[in-house]
Order: C-alpha cells, then structure tokens, then sequence
C-alpha cells in the first residue's frame, strides 16, 4: 500500500508561518537601514512613487536577494507588506516554478509603478511556466501598468528565452501594432521595448519588426508614430545590424547535434 503522506500539523504550521514572519521583519529591518533620503528623492524624478518606499538602491535589493536565496513563502509575505523595495525584493527570492497563474494576476494588479512592472517580468515572470499565456491577457488590460506588464514580459521573452522560434515571436507583431494606439507614456513605452526586443532577436525577426515600425511612424496617430520611430532608431541602426549579421553567422557555421 502506498503511504498516505502527512500534513503538518498546526504547531508546525504556525512554527513555519512565525519564521516566516520573523524573516520578513528582519528584511524589512535590513531595507530600512540601507536607505538614503537620496534615492528617495532620486525615485520621484523617475516617477517611481514613494508613498510605501524607502529609499534603498536596486544594488541594495538585489544583495539581499542573494543573501536570503529563493523562498516563495517569503517572498509572498514580502509582497503583502506592501512596501516599494520588499516587493522589488520579491523578484529575487520567489521561485519561478511555483507560481500560480493567480498569483501572478494578484501581483499585477497590484503593480503602481514600471519599476516594479519591469523588475518583477525581467527577473521573475518571464521565468514561469505561465509567462507565455499572460502576455496576451495582460496586453488586453485596461489598466496602465497591467497593460504595460503585457508588454514588457513579451519584451523579456524575446530577449531570455532561447527555445522559443520566431513564429511565436511574429504572432506577437499584431498585438504590438494594436497597443501602438494607446498613447499612456508607460504603456507605448513597454510596447517600443518589445518590438525593438523582438527585433533584435535575429535578422529574420528584425525584419519583420523593421515593417511593423515603418508602417507605424506613418500612422495618422501619434502614439503609433513615435513607437515606430523609437523603434526604427534601434532596429535600422548599423551597430544592431552588425550585431545581427555576426550572430547569424556564427549560427551558420555550428554544427548540427543528432
């Protein structure tokens, strides 16, 4: 017969759940003394907003990152503090596998700024089995930085996941010309990020991308046009071009493994 495995028992439960607790204040402890009026200030310029941070480097966050290693538990009770620099830091400690399609949602809805937008899809989402899935969800969100998250884990798939082929890359191309038309700074932004990251994948893929960007810097819109011209200055660049054609190369003369 096989063995029934054992729940832990509430003792254990709460014992995990204090450590936990006791982990998440001795965090918040750590971030609050490495912070600097300076950065504080620093953040406002970047409209990154204040209300819940403490001024503390991304230097800062990541070295505690590495320090505490990979804890989904904590890194869940980090989120819920609602604190700007716990929840960078929760990009760092949660364990990409053991996210939960739902937990992701919950976290984006969450999102009140790029930076925590940008951080969370660069070093966590697109890391998870469910990133692919979330891209057109979130593209499709009415709100700014949802919509953004869309945007900017497509960028970061296009730039760390070496598995994928460019059919799923292109099939990403319509949905960037449609967001093109919302003229909200961050989520034209997050969209110029990922047709440039998707052009610049390989020269294929730069193709692709270049006619995209083209048709949008003639739209009579003109959030259209300047995603097509920020793009355009990249992609069309002789320094990516080169970098395109050497990659391309190099891909050419390596062998095939049976």
């Amino acid at each position: 017969m096989p063995t029934k495995t054992r729940k832990p028992s509430v003792k254990a439960r709460k014992q995990t759940q204090d450590s936990i607790d006791d982990q998440v204040e001795a965090a918040v402890a750590w971030l609050k003394r490495k912070s600097s009026k300076a950065t504080l200030v620093g953040m406002a310029r970047y409209a990154i907003p204040s209300n819940n941070a403490f001024g503390v480097s991304v230097a800062n966050i990541r070295a505690l990152g590495k320090q505490l290693g990979q804890n989904h538990e904590l890194a869940a009770a980090l989120w819920e503090t609602g604190h700007y620099e716990a929840r960078m830091l929760t990009s760092f400690v949660a364990e990409p596998e053991r996210l939960t399609p739902a937990q992701m949602d919950r976290w984006c809805r969450d999102f009140d700024s790029w930076a925590i937008v940008d951080t969370l899809c660069f070093h966590l989402f697109d890391r998870t089995p469910h990133s692919w899935q979330k891209v057109s969800k979130w593209c499709n969100g009415r709100e700014e930085f949802i919509k953004r998250a869309g945007f900017v884990l497509m960028a970061c798939l296009a730039l760390h996941d070496k598995t994928a082929n460019d059919s799923q890359f292109q099939a990403f191309l319509p949905i960037i010309e449609e967001g093109a038309l919302d003229d909200r700074n961050f989520v034209k932004k997050g969209v110029s990020w990922a047709l440039r990251a998707i052009g610049r994948r390989n020269l294929s893929l730069n193709t692709a991308s270049v006619k995209v960007a083209k048709r949008l810097s003639v739209s009579e819109q003109a959030s259209c046009r300047w995603v097509g011209k920020d793009a355009l200055r990249e992609l069309t660049s002789p320094k990516v071009l080169s970098q395109l054609a050497r990659r391309s190369a190099v891909k050419a003369k390596t062998p095939l493994r049976d």
